[in-house]
């Protein structure tokens, strides 16, 4: 059964305070370099039946933190987000596809100008009400990307072969949408 179990129809609004995205790439074939975002905004637009919701998340390339300012420039560069030219990265969910709560997202990515179909692995975790009685609804999602579909293709040849930076990005969400009647 594809649904929402709590989730009114209507226009649920990602709460940025209670949301994070972020992503990972392997850094010179041995290690992990970890990064997020923090200007993230959106909305998830519940239909009648799930199958059928929309919505749209747009994260602000600029605001990428991954513990370090020489790093996070780098990124901000041409060689990697281009954020003068590209500075909002978005997500439009197209679909929902859920069966006991787990499933996929299905949305059209775009980043860097290049617009490509990306199914998220998904868990909606949920509906409460929180201590200030604003119901909330969660989720948590995951993808890999090639970054080089998107543009992203900066890379530095090792000494001992291989490549500074993987194509290969995952992609982590743990998102929080506040109901229609908490606007």
């Amino acid at each position: 059964m594809n649904n929402l179990n709590g989730m009114t129809t209507g226009t649920w609004t990602l709460d940025p305070a209670h949301t994070d995205i972020g992503f990972s790439v392997r850094h010179a074939g041995i290690s992990k370099v970890r990064g997020q975002f923090s200007d993230v905004t959106g909305q998830l637009n519940v239909a009648e039946d799930a199958a059928q919701s929309t919505g749209e998340v747009v994260v602000g390339m600029a605001s990428v933190d991954t513990k370090n300012e020489t790093r996070d420039n780098h990124v901000r560069s041409e060689e990697f987000f281009d954020v003068a030219n590209h500075p909002e990265m978005t997500y439009k969910v197209t679909g929902l596809n859920l069966t006991d709560g787990e499933g996929t997202v299905s949305g059209e990515l775009t980043l860097r100008g290049v617009t490509k179909p990306v199914e998220l692995d998904t868990e909606f975790n949920g509906v409460a009400v929180d201590a200030f009685g604003v119901t909330r609804a969660g989720f948590t999602a995951s993808t890999s990307i090639s970054r080089k579909e998107f543009n992203v293709t900066w890379n530095a040849v090792l000494e001992a072969g291989g490549v500074m930076v993987s194509d290969k990005v995952t992609i982590d969400l743990d998102v929080e949408f506040t109901a229609p009647e908490a606007n």
